[in-house]
């Protein structure tokens, strides 16, 4: 038997998109709530600004729960320093939104962004999970309640004290250790019947041709993702060439088509990307060829 990764796109949205109840032992497992939640219902996603050269690799679900908390679930395969405010910037529309349906202040219910994140952010940090709330930096006791927020950085997990609770040990143990094609899982994850479902749904042979190949190209614009971020980073002295031979484009756009194409992106895809023409995508590949 093989499995795909639960942290692609196709496989994150059929395990947590499409079964209520997988979402709730999960959240219940991930989040610090006073009181589990008992039952949800998902809520169509929201359109939000995107985080710059980051389009593919966010994977969201929205739910709320039988006392009207929200909940907003991102699997995010790639990081940048806009993605935190990416994350600020949903849950209070979410939160700000419940006034639209005539609530009065006192009835607003609070909002929980949970991120999972696949990449090391925190690198001066040991731990692997991060909380935050607003609170009185004198007193943490004092809290506003409304808003709160948890990072995960999976690749951390591994290197983490597991003394910690059984279920989300679990649940993030399915997120990190079973991989594309991976053929073997640790028994102890099939003694949680959540687990034990999540786990058939990623299943290969239940999945068809066509969502095979979705699941595959999802993999390849994470690919092209990651050298764009990166080689924007790496790459600063092309900018300047780049912002000199094309008159009233913008340097970072410029970079990021070239280093697209490098990586195997279609003009298509890079047009897509940086919201331009073909054309003009294509005026830029030539302007580059003549550096």
């Amino acid at each position: 038997m093989r499995y795909l990764d639960p942290k692609n796109d196709l496989t994150f949205r059929k395990v947590f998109g499409q079964h209520p109840r997988l979402l709730k032992s999960f959240l219940n497992a991930m989040l610090p709530l006073t009181v589990p939640i008992k039952d949800l219902e998902y809520l169509p996603a929201e359109l939000v600004p995107e985080v710059p050269l980051l389009k593919y690799s966010i994977v969201d679900v929205r739910c709320i729960d039988e006392q009207g908390r929200q909940f907003i679930v991102e699997m995010q395969m790639l990081w940048t320093d806009s993605f935190k405010t990416r994350v600020l910037f949903n849950a209070s529309k979410a939160y700000v939104r419940q006034l639209e349906k005539g609530f009065e202040y006192k009835q607003l219910q609070p909002v929980y962004a949970l991120s999972l994140v696949n990449q090391v952010f925190e690198h001066d940090m040991e731990e692997f999970y991060h909380h935050y709330k607003i609170v009185h930096l004198a007193n943490n006791d004092k809290v506003l309640e409304g808003l709160e927020f948890v990072f995960v950085e999976i690749p951390k997990f591994k290197a983490a004290n597991f003394n910690e609770k059984r279920l989300q040990v679990l649940w993030l143990r399915y997120l990190s250790e079973i991989k594309n094609a991976t053929e073997t899982i640790a028994p102890e994850l099939f003694e949680v019947q959540e687990i034990s479902e999540a786990i058939e749904l990623l299943q290969e042979s239940a999945y068809s041709k066509s969502e095979l190949m979705a699941y595959d190209k999802y993999w390849d614009s994470i690919s092209v993702e990651r050298t764009l971020v990166t080689d924007s980073f790496v790459e600063g002295k092309q900018i300047g060439k780049i912002e000199g031979k094309i008159e009233g484009k913008n340097e970072g756009i410029g970079l990021m088509i070239i280093n697209g194409y490098k990586a195997g992106g279609t003009i298509g895809f890079l047009a897509q990307m940086s919201r331009m023409g073909e054309d003009e995508v294509l005026k830029i590949l030539k302007s580059a060829k003549s550096l």
